[in-house]
Parts: C-alpha cells; structure tokens; sequence
C-alpha cells in the first residue's frame, strides 16, 4: 500500500509576503546566548548567526574595539549573506559603543558597502529605543569592568542622554555565566528616583525573563542589549518582537539605513 507523504505536511508558501526575510545575527565569538534571541523572534522569523574570529583578550576596552575590526566584519557580513536575510545586525553592545557615535557609524557602513540590505547595531538599537521612549536619563547596569562602562557613558553622552547612575560588576569573561539574581540585583542597587529607565548592558547577559517583573517593581522602562537589538531587527523588516516591556508596547518607527 503506497504512503501518502502528503498527509499532514504543509508546503511553504511560495509568496515573499507569507514568508517575511530572516535576520543576520554577526555576534562576538564567545556569545553564548543564541536561544534568548531565538527567544524574541516570531516563530516564522529566521535567524542566521555568524561569529567573529577568536582571540584570548579578556573583556576589556581592547577586546571591544578588536571585535568590531572591520576586515572581520566585512567578512561575517558576506558570510551571513548567503540565506538571503532582510537585515544584518552587529549583536555586540560594548563592540558598537567603544569608538562612539563615530566608531558605531563605521560599523554601519562596513556592513552595508559588504553588501548588507539594511543594517542595526546594538548601540544604535538602544538609542533609537530612547528616543521612541522619550528617555534622555539612564542608569546603566554592566558586567564590564569600570573602564568599559565608561565608554558606554561617553557614548551615551554624545547622544545627549545623562548618565545618572552606573554600576558594573567588573567582569573579564564567563558573562553568559550571570544568574538571573544577580542580574535583578545590581539593576536594583543601580536605580535613581531621576533615571527615566534602566539599561542592562552586554549581549552575552541573560535578561529575558527578568525585564517585565523588573519593570513592574521599578515602575519604569527595563531596557537590555538583547532586547533592543532584537526589537530593532525585526522593525527593520516590518516585524515585532516577541516577548514584554514597554519598549515593545511603544509606538514609533525606527530608522535603520
């Protein structure tokens, strides 16, 4: 008796509109979150992550500039090219804010003259976030070392947003290692009745779960890397991401050219 392999499967859609374009993800080489950005996509949304080459530097200020080398980028870009995805984003917070508005623009266009369609960053995702927001005072909570969140302050200064308070927790590796609590805790003890929101810095910090109930004690805005470059991807192919917080109720188109 012949097998109906028919029965039960569904064919793709053969119309770009039922299938939206996936997303190319270009992270540092030890980021080891891959399952919180799957977690903030729509089930029919693809990923495609790429990582930049290997290197022994502990997370310091040289670390972050080295992983946004521009021959490395050019080349993950064109990597990550390959299934065709809609967007490219750089998913590396202290990468993108390390040589400041200039150094993340640099970043942009290395991807784009790589070919990329449209392009977003990390940094520039957490800005444009402010800016759907309204928030122009932050306080900052970082696993970096002090020398690293001070580039994230000075960047943050140069988009016009004060700093109001900062904390990190002087981390040189083994950050996708942070509880759950530790991260509650210090965007807790980092908190100033002035900041507007909270900013939970690094892609490699597991944040997901935490952002709404943070929220909801603080009673403000809880913003992290992951979310914001999430949320800025998938805006750059008309798409919302999956998850809560404010950001992603707020209304506003961002702008990733």
């Amino acid at each position: 008796m012949p097998i109906e392999l028919s029965v039960g499967l569904v064919e793709p859609a053969g119309d770009d509109a039922d299938n939206p374009p996936g997303i190319g993800v270009i992270a540092p080489f030890d980021f080891a979150l891959d399952r919180e950005l799957w977690r903030w996509a729509p089930e029919d949304v693809s990923l495609y992550l790429t990582r930049l080459p290997f290197f022994t530097t502990p997370v310091t200020v040289e670390m972050a500039v080295a992983v946004g080398d521009r021959r490395a980028l050019r080349r993950a870009t064109r990597d990550v090219l390959t299934p065709q995805p809609g967007v490219v984003t750089f998913a590396c917070t202290s990468g993108s804010f390390v040589g400041g508005t200039q150094g993340e623009y640099v970043l942009r266009r290395t991807m784009l003259e790589a070919g990329a369609p449209t392009v977003s960053t990390t940094s520039g995702a957490l800005i444009e976030a402010m800016r759907v927001l309204g928030v122009h005072r932050l306080a900052i909570a970082t696993p970096y070392i002090d020398a690293v969140t001070a580039r994230l302050v000075r960047y943050l200064g140069e988009h016009d947003v004060q700093t109001v308070s900062k904390q990190g927790l002087g981390l040189l590796g083994n950050i996708w290692r942070v509880t759950y609590a530790e991260v509650v805790e210090i965007v807790k003890a980092v908190d100033r009745p002035e900041a507007e929101a909270l900013f939970i810095s690094c892609t490699n910090l597991p944040t997901y779960d935490v952002i709404e109930p943070l929220e909801q004690a603080l009673g403000k805005p809880v913003l992290t890397a992951n979310q914001v470059t999430m949320w800025a991807a998938l805006r750059a192919i008309g798409r919302s991401a999956v998850g809560g917080g404010r950001l992603l109720a707020a209304p506003g188109r961002l702008s990733v050219a």
